[in-house]
């Protein structure tokens, strides 16, 4: 932690969560809430959280990342990114107790950070702009169909593949039923209970759709090129008039980096998705 930076303490039904305010020399009328996802804490992959909050806040737009209840220096009980409303809402107040000035904020997230962000931010007048990082979409559905269009189809084009074959070194039989397995789940097939899944999981991507649909706000969307999360996406949104017009809108601005993977593990990546960032709160 840096000199400009403070640890913030707040309460979100009954349970103590911590987070750290990167501070401005000056106070501002926007800040950044950066909103973890996955299995993560308040730093972020390769410190990709802290390292952005830290810029931001050297170019006058104070940033808060924090701990969701059940992770990392936070108590309570873990819970899946559909029951962070509560969390997010409660960083919002403390961001706003703690910033003299602040009139509204942008809710930054990557994967299901992102998927959390669009199902919250229609409810909180206080938002008014999304950034949005390889959002989760998945679906067993999905994500076989992602497999079958994009690893199996690439592994036909390379040759390694088929010296191995010549050599005698290919498992046909391995191969055949990860394939046939992909193709099952891809049609919706694969079990008897996969129905259920299915409606459980679609019912999320739904409210994500809706509350895109309701927000108001400006929205900035980065997409990896080498990664499966941001992949299944575009092709739910490629097959989707709904969705594709949604990100078709004006107040949308899309980039995409070809090799990044999910996390934007190299320094380069990272610092793209950073400037991409601010310039894009700059001009909102």
């Amino acid at each position: 932690m840096t000199n400009d930076e403070t640890v913030v303490e707040f309460d979100c039904e009954g349970e103590a969560l911590l987070g750290i305010l990167s501070k401005t020399e000056r106070p501002a009328r926007r800040g950044v809430l950066i909103v973890v996802g996955g299995p993560q804490y308040r730093v972020g992959s390769h410190r990709q959280f802290a390292l952005l909050a830290r810029r931001l806040a050297r170019g006058g737009v104070p940033a808060l990342r924090f701990d969701y209840r059940g992770m990392g220096d936070s108590t309570g009980e873990a819970r899946t990114f559909e029951r962070v409303g509560a969390d997010i809402r409660c960083a919002i107040d403390r961001f706003f107790a703690a910033s003299p000035g602040l009139e509204e904020v942008v809710i930054w997230g990557l994967c299901d950070a992102a998927s959390a962000a669009m199902m919250y931010a229609p409810g909180d007048a206080r938002v008014k702009g999304l950034v949005l990082l390889n959002p989760w979409v998945r679906s067993e559905q999905g994500l076989a169909r992602v497999h079958l269009k994009h690893y199996y189809l690439a592994r036909l084009l390379q040759p390694a593949l088929w010296r191995k074959m010549i050599r005698g070194e290919f498992g046909f039989r391995e191969a055949g039923a990860g394939l046939l397995g992909a193709i099952s789940d891809a049609l919706g097939r694969r079990r008897a209970g996969a129905g259920e899944s299915a409606r459980g999981e679609a019912k999320f991507q739904d409210r994500m759709e809706e509350g895109l649909r309701s927000f108001r706000g400006k929205v900035l969307l980065i997409l990896s090129g080498n990664d499966l999360t941001a992949q299944e996406f575009k092709d739910r949104v490629a097959g989707s008039s709904s969705w594709a017009r949604l990100l078709e809108a004006e107040r949308v601005t899309r980039h995409d980096l070809p090799e990044a993977n999910h996390t934007f593990a190299r320094r380069d990546w990272r610092d793209q998705v950073e400037r991409w960032t601010e310039t894009w709160i700059g001009a909102l």
